[in-house]
């Protein structure tokens, strides 16, 4: 059975069907950089139909990402990309925040798995067993898969920050702390979309820099 895909954001639910013996990986991108949401997945992989060259999103060129990216929407058996604004990292912290892109991500697949194996050290709050697993975008084909879906997409989100705010590059840095990155910041302020809980947009706030709007 395939199922189309799935977004969630913070006002969004979806229905889910319970499968037992399913397993999802889950997986973020986007912890690091100065501006934009953080974004997570969760992919449930169809062992009848295994995708080759799954690997940690990182270690795969743009083109390659691209392509698995395709290749895993549509062959998966279910996978959900979730977000957490700038606005709740500003209020939660990073952390919370990533954990909350993620119970989104799991709770919006529209099959329940069994067990979800998470990429790191830390869980999200969910209602079905977890694992955590250092490295699993490397290890677990899965985690793998979803580490792909929260890279491309945002990335691509990315790309329309980069239309709507040119002056800070976000589509080469994609909001992560660059020379470029931080001297754009103290050129111009802050935008909309930088993240004021994280120090350099404070100093460049603190510094004179004014507000994009």
């Amino acid at each position: 059975m395939r199922l189309h895909d799935c977004w969630i954001g913070p006002e969004q639910m979806a229905l889910c069907f319970d499968v037992p013996g399913l397993v999802a990986g889950v997986d973020e991108a986007g912890r690091g950089p100065l501006a934009g949401p953080v974004v997570a997945a969760a992919v449930i992989l169809d062992d009848d139909d295994p995708i080759e060259g799954l690997a940690d999103s990182k270690a795969l060129t743009a083109r390659r990402r691209e392509l698995l990216f395709d290749q895993v929407r549509a062959r998966a058996l279910s996978f959900c990309i979730a977000e957490a604004s700038v606005e709740e990292i500003d209020r939660l912290n990073i952390l919370h925040a990533t954990m909350l892109a993620m119970k989104r991500a799991v709770e919006g697949l529209r099959l329940k798995p069994a067990k979800a194996l998470v990429d790191g050290n830390r869980l999200p709050p969910l209602r079905i067993p977890a694992e955590a697993i250092v490295r699993g975008d490397a290890l677990v084909a899965s985690i793998s898969a979803a580490s792909i879906l929260a890279k491309v997409h945002r990335d691509r989100l990315c790309a329309q920050l980069h239309a709507e705010y040119p002056h800070y590059g976000f589509d080469v840095h994609k909001g992560y702390p660059t020379p470029a990155h931080l001297a754009a910041l103290r050129a111009h302020g802050a935008s909309a979309v930088h993240r004021r809980s994280f120090r350099p947009v404070r100093e460049a706030l603190a510094a004179g820099g004014r507000e994009v709007a």
